[in-house]
């Protein structure tokens, strides 16, 4: 009866549209509290937009902090939305340095490696922060989103930016019980060692100190502050743990825009919750579970699109 049957895949088409995950800028991007008081505005940037707190510390799920859908989405903004949301994000630099709307450096040229590999990243003269975040993300198969949000959990880069943070923008080669390692300064630099980092994580996922299952997180780098077990259900989690190794304890979410207690730490929260107030829900996919793996990654799986397994060459 091809009449039902065209009923039943015109349905099928508006479900699958109403559960497609909105590209670019949020139409009114808010700023996330940062670690630390904000400088008096010395930029090209005003402090004009309003703070919204969307997250609720009710919905921070350990063990689920954003989805693989989301984390790997690297189509989620062009460079020019990245340069929207910049320049609409309130900026207040410190010590004569330019916001991230405004910043520009020249970038080298980085071959492609291999299958699963960030694909080739073409460098240009005098590229801008934005050009070089969607770039980066396109050559490494990461979401944008995801880079941004690093950008100010591990620097306040986009709304608090300094010479210190532009060196070490996202964190890379920054271990908290050691200094960084001076070579991986710069912010090009950072910005693709990063997500390079996070594209060897998916393609190697083995014999690391986070995997998919039962993990034993600690609270703090103070290992007298104690653990406790989170089951990490997919990659992208897995992921942030590898790079941030600790989970927020009770204090720190009783208090999500602020500061915890001495056994706390913040980093993966503050992803969560940064990411929550500028994109909307971390663990948000376009595809319901009942789809299959092949389009979730559910607990990490590969899917059967190569896409997610190796990004093509770009």
């Amino acid at each position: 009866m091809p009449g039902i049957w065209s009923t039943v895949a015109a349905g099928a088409v508006v479900i699958l549209a109403a559960l497609t995950l909105p590209h670019g800028i949020p139409e009114a991007p808010q700023s996330a509290a940062s670690a630390s008081a904000v400088a008096p505005t010395s930029g090209t940037q005003s402090a004009s937009l309003v703070v919204l707190r969307a997250a609720d510390s009710a919905d921070f799920d350990p063990g689920f902090l954003i989805s693989d859908e989301r984390f790997y989405d690297d189509t989620a903004m062009t460079a020019a939305e990245v340069q929207a949301f910049l320049e609409q994000t309130a900026c207040r630099p410190v010590d004569g340095v330019d916001c991230l709307a405004d910043y520009r450096q020249s970038t080298p040229d980085v071959p492609a490696v291999g299958a699963g590999h960030c694909g080739r990243y073409v460098g240009d003269e005098w590229e801008s922060a934005a050009v070089i975040i969607a770039g980066v993300a396109r050559a490494c198969g990461i979401n944008p989103e995801v880079l941004l949000v690093l950008l100010q959990k591990e620097q306040s880069l986009i709304t608090r930016p300094n010479p210190s943070g532009y060196e070490r923008a996202m964190g890379y080669a920054c271990p908290d019980t050691a200094d960084c390692d001076t070579e991986y300064f710069g912010f090009f630099n950072q910005v693709y060692n990063a997500a390079w980092q996070f594209r060897q994580y998916t393609l190697f996922p083995t014999d690391r100190g986070f995997a998919i299952g039962t993990n034993d997180v600690l609270y703090n780098p103070e290992a007298s502050c104690g653990s406790g077990p989170v089951e990490i259900r997919n990659q992208a989690t897995a992921n942030l743990y590898l790079y941030t190794p600790y989970q927020p304890n009770d204090a720190a979410l009783a208090n999500l825009y602020g500061d915890g207690d001495a056994c706390s730490s913040y980093g993966n929260r503050n992803f969560w919750r940064i990411f929550t107030d500028w994109f909307g829900d971390p663990a948000a996919s376009r595809f319901p579970a009942w789809m299959g793996q092949c389009l979730t990654r559910d607990d990490g799986d590969p899917c059967l699109d190569a896409f997610w397994v190796a990004p093509p060459e770009r």
